[in-house]
C-alpha cells in the first residue's frame, strides 16, 4: 500500500503553507508508524526477488554476485536494494517526493572533485535513483547502519549512536534548508572537512592527512600508474581476473566497438564539451567486475590518452537498467536508463562529473563517467573510528540532496521538533538489520541446497 502524492502548495511563495503540506502527510503515513516492520507483507521470498534480476545481468558472472553476498550480511545488504524496495514499498509512505539516491547505503557517501577540483562530500551512487518517498531513503541509510556498526563489530551503543546521529544530521540540514532560498539551496556546498567535524585534533589531522594522499594517488596519473603496463610500444590496462577482464576481441573489433559506443555518447553531452572529448583516443579497453550490487551488469573501462601525450584518460560505460523501485513508483520519464542515472546524479549532487553522459548499444543504456578521478571511497574499517560523525554528515549530504529536489520546507514540517519521526525510522531500521541478517543466512541456505551457485571465490 503507498501514500498518494501530496499537493504542492507554491504559487503564493508561502512556506508556511508547505510546512502544513508535510503536517498533513502525517495522517496517512504517521511517523511513529514507520517503525513497524512485519515480513509476513512480503509476497515474495527475498531469494526469488534477487533471482528475478538475473535476466538482466551476465549470467557467466551470477556465481560471483552471490558468492559476494554470501560474504557477510553487510554485503548482502548492499546487493538486495530490489528486495528492501519491495519491502518499503509494502507500506503507507508521505507521498512527498524527492530525487531518491535508491541505494542511499552509508559506504554510497564520499568525497568527489568538482570541475574546480575542489574535494566535496556528497553521496556517490545513483544506479537506482528515481522520484520517490524521501523517508524510504532514510530507511534504508539507517539500516545500513546497524548492519555495518555489527559488521565491524563495534562495541557498546556506536551503531545506535551514529544511527541517531544520522536521522539528526539529516533533520537539522533539513530545517536549515527550508529556511533558505532556492539558489542558495542549490549551491550548497559540504567541503571534505566536514565529515571530520566533532573528532579530536590528532585524529581529524591524521584523517585530513590520509585524504590528501588518497585523492593523489587517484588522479587519472595515480591510477595510471596503478592499472597501465607498456606492450609493445602501446600502453595497456593491467587485467586482474577479479577485476579487469579481457573479452578476447582483436584490437581491430575493439576499436568498432569503441567507435560505436562513443557515437552515441557524444550526442548526449553538451556540444562544447564534444571538443574536449575529441582531443582524447582510445588506447585500451578492459571488461570490469565492480562491487557487490553490480556483478554482472556489463562495465567497460577506457583507458584514452590526450592529443598532447601528457594527459592519460579513463572513461567507466555502466550498463544501467530500471531501477528497483519502478515496480513500485511506476516507470521513470526517461526511456534511457543511463540517462535517468545521470539526471538523477546531477539533481543530487551539487556538482557532477563534467564528462557524465548517456548512451544505448545493441539494445542495452549505459552512462558513462570518469574512472574514480579524486574520488574516495570510505570503507567500513576507516570510518568505524569515528561513525556516529561520518554518519551526521552523510545525513546532512543526503538532506542537501533531496532539498534540491524536493520542497524543504513540506519535508521539515512533517519531520517536526519532537522525536517521533527519529523513533519510528530508528526502530524500523533496527528491525530491519534483523531481517537482513536473517535474509542473509536463507541466501547461504540456498547455496548450501544448490538452489543457487556461488562461486569459490567472492573477490
Amino acid at each position: 500500500m503507498s501514500g498518494e502524492p501530496v499537493a504542492r502548495v507554491r504559487a503564493s511563495g508561502n512556506v508556511a503553507a508547505t510546512a502544513r503540506d508535510g503536517r498533513r502527510a502525517r495522517k496517512q503515513a504517521p511517523r511513529r508508524a514507520a517503525a513497524h516492520w512485519d515480513p509476513s507483507v512480503r509476497h515474495m521470498r527475498a531469494i526469488d526477488r534477487l533471482r528475478a534480476q538475473e535476466a538482466v545481468r551476465d549470467p557467466e558472472l551470477l556465481p560471483l554476485r552471490y558468492a559476494r553476498m554470501a560474504f557477510s550480511p553487510w554485503t548482502y545488504l548492499r546487493g538486495a536494494a530490489a528486495v528492501m524496495a519491495a519491502d518499503l514499498a509494502a507500506a503507507p509512505h508521505s507521498g512527498l517526493t524527492v530525487q531518491m539516491c535508491g541505494d542511499a547505503h552509508i559506504l554510497n557517501f564520499g568525497l568527489w572533485a568538482s570541475p574546480e577540483r575542489q574535494l566535496l562530500f556528497d553521496a556517490r551512487d545513483f544506479d537506482e535513483t528515481l522520484p520517490g518517498p524521501f523517508e524510504w531513503d532514510l530507511k534504508r541509510f539507517a539500516t545500513s547502519i546497524y548492519v555495518l556498526a555489527d559488521s565491524e563489530q563495534l562495541q557498546g551503543s556506536c551503531g545506535e549512536d551514529a544511527a541517531a546521529a544520522a536521522v539528526e544530521g539529516y533533520r537539522k540540514a533539513m530545517r536549515r534548508y527550508a529556511r533558505m532560498g532556492e539558489l542558495d539551496v542549490w549551491y550548497d556546498l559540504i567541503t571534505s572537512d566536514v565529515p571530520l567535524r566533532g573528532l579530536t585534533s590528532e585524529f581529524a589531522e591524521a584523517a585530513s592527512r590520509a585524504i590528501e594522499k588518497q585523492s593523489r594517488k587517484r588522479t587519472h596519473h595515480g591510477v595510471a600508474q596503478q592499472l597501465v603496463s607498456e606492450e609493445n610500444g602501446r600502453h595497456r590496462i593491467i587485467l586482474d581476473p577479479m577485476k579487469r577482464i579481457d573479452e578476447g576481441l582483436s584490437h581491430e573489433q575493439r576499436v568498432r566497438a569503441y567507435e560505436q559506443v562513443y557515437d552515441t555518447y557524444l550526442a548526449s553531452i553538451p556540444p562544447h564539451l564534444r571538443r574536449l572529448v575529441d582531443r582524447f583516443k582510445r588506447v585500451d579497453s578492459v571488461r570490469q567486475i565492480v562491487g557487490v550490487g553490480s556483478v554482472g551488469m556489463r562495465v567497460w573501462l577506457h583507458l584514452l590518452e590526450g592529443d598532447s601525450g601528457l594527459q592519460p584518460l579513463f572513461s567507466q560505460a555502466k550498463q544501467a537498467t530500471a531501477s528497483v523501485y519502478e515496480e513500485f513508483l511506476g516507470p521513470s520519464e526517461f526511456t534511457n536508463h543511463g540517462e535517468r542515472v545521470v539526471v538523477g546524479q546531477r539533481l543530487m549532487q551539487s556538482a557532477s562529473d563534467i564528462f557524465l553522459g548517456h548512451m544505448r548499444v545493441d539494445g542495452k543504456d549505459y552512462y558513462v563517467r570518469q574512472f574514480r578521478d579524486m574520488k574516495i571511497i570510505p570503507s567500513g574499517k576507516q570510518i568505524s573510528g569515528y561513525l556516529p560523525q561520518f554518519a551526521a554528515a552523510c545525513g546532512h549530504a543526503l538532506a542537501k540532496s533531496h532539498a534540491r529536489s524536493g520542497d524543504p520546507e513540506a519535508i521539515a514540517g512533517y519531520i517536526g521538533k519532537g522525536n517521533a519521526f527519529a523513533d519510528g525510522i530508528l526502530r524500523y531500521a533496527r528491525a530491519y538489520a534483523e531481517q537482513t541478517h536473517t535474509d542473509h543466512a536463507d541466501l547461504l541456505t540456498a547455496i548450501a541446497n544448490n538452489e543457487v551457485r556461488a562461486a569459490e571465490r567472492g573477490w
